[in-house]
Order: C-alpha cells, then structure tokens, then sequence
C-alpha cells in the first residue's frame, strides 16, 4: 500500500538544468540533492558550461550536485573531471560507464576514486557494469552508482529484482550509493525505495505529481469525470438530437 512520501528511505534528487527550478527546488525539504547532464543543459538553452555550473553552484551549497564530463578520451574526461570537482565540494563528477567506442571507463573511475573524487558513474543497465564499478570504487570514497532502471523498464525487463541486487553488489562499497535513473511514473519512487535504492531522480514532471500521493481515488475519479465535461463545454461540442434519433 501506498504511504506518505515522508515515509520513504530513498533519497530524491531533482534531474534538471533550469537555473530557477534548481534554486526553487533547493529550498524543498524533500529534494536531497541535484543531477544533470549535458543532454539536460542544451535542452534548457545552457551555452556556458562552467559559467552554468559555478552559479548554480554559488546558491547550492548543501546539496550534492552532478555534473557530467563530455570527453569521449579518457586523458580527456580525467581533466575534465579533476576540474568539475575543484568547482565546490559538493561536488560529484559525472563519469559514463564507458565512452562512445563502448570502452570500460574502471580505470579512470578507479584513479579518481582512489585520489579523493566523489564520481556518479553513469548509464549503467547490466549486471556486469555494476559488478566492475563497485570493484573500481574506493571503499573510502563517497559515489553514486546510477543505473538507468527506467531505460532498463523501457526494453520489457522489470528493473526491481535487478536493483534489490545492485544493492547487495554495493554493499562491499559501504560509501557508494545506488541511484534509479530515468524514472518513468510517480510509482517508480516506491519502486526503488522498496528496492532499498538510496536514490532516484524525480524530473520536473513527475515532481508535479508528488501533491497525489496517497490521494483518495473515488476524488480523483471524480476530477477526471468533471475534467472531460469542463473541456467539451469549452470547445463547444455539439451533437445533433435529431442526428441522434436518426442513428437509432
């Protein structure tokens, strides 16, 4: 049964790369921390990566923030990465699984991981990437392992069972943390707290929808019947009677 969102374990984060959501969110007791990508920031008219990133960072000081590298090199991404996380420390840098050629990125993520920087692996969706990034992680190190469950739910797999054992994978990894990336519904939420996820990122819309957890269903019944009703008085429907009486 569905219970209040203040029961929950999982963490949620708000994936996004509108400046004024972001500032607006940071003050939501229920959002813990924010992710983005470079996806996500050329979408919202981003032009200026650092520039983006050092203002958001300016406001947000107690949340944890991802931002991504987008090297494809792997000499590349590290630099790329040692700079993101100067920026602030709470700071994670956002490291794909692999780059475009399909090429495990463990090694880098093992070097930065060893040197001190808090990394959010990436774009993982199978049991062998989960495997390998908790054994590239420093047991020491703060990270966040994301798998894109929803990406996963999108192929006709259930990606519940397969969290519930990325959680035990990463139990070795005491200081990494298991994020539900690409939710699809509100229901995902449970989903990866039931699945003992540490995290799940909420995207504006299903963020919209928070207000309907636990709503009663015969009001919500009754929303949607005087919804269809409302719109077909504004547009103006019409049937004829006598059109009515002639199909009968």
């Amino acid at each position: 049964m569905i219970g209040s969102l203040s029961d929950l374990s999982v963490q949620l984060y708000a994936d996004g790369a509108d400046i004024d959501t972001v500032f607006e969110l940071a003050k939501n007791p229920l959002i813990r921390g924010f992710t983005t990508n470079p996806t996500l920031m050329r979408s919202a008219g981003v032009t200026d990566y650092e520039a983006f990133a050092r203002g958001l960072l300016a406001e947000v000081t107690q949340h944890p923030v991802s931002f991504e590298v987008f090297a494809d090199d792997f000499a590349d991404m590290e630099a790329q990465a040692r700079l993101i996380q100067s920026w602030a420390d709470n700071v994670y840098v956002k490291i794909p699984v692999t780059n475009t050629r399909g090429e495990s990125a463990c090694p880098l993520i093992s070097r930065l991981s060893a040197d001190g920087v808090k990394v959010n692996v990436t774009a993982l969706m199978t049991d062998s990437q989960v495997v390998d990034v908790a054994a590239a992680l420093d047991r020491e190190t703060p990270a966040v392992v994301s798998v894109f469950a929803g990406r996963i739910a999108d192929t006709g797999r259930d990606p519940v069972p397969l969290m519930r054992r990325y959680v035990e994978i990463l139990a070795a990894r005491p200081n990494a943390e298991l994020l539900w990336a690409s939710p699809r519904e509100l229901l995902n939420i449970f989903h990866a707290d039931a699945a003992g996820c540490h995290i799940i990122t909420v995207t504006p819309d299903l963020l919209r929808k928070l207000d309907g957890v636990g709503k009663n269903l015969e009001v919500f019944s009754l929303e949607t019947v005087e919804m269809f009703h409302r719109d077909a008085q504004v547009a103006g429907y019409q049937l004829s009677p006598r059109r009515i009486c002639a199909a009968q």
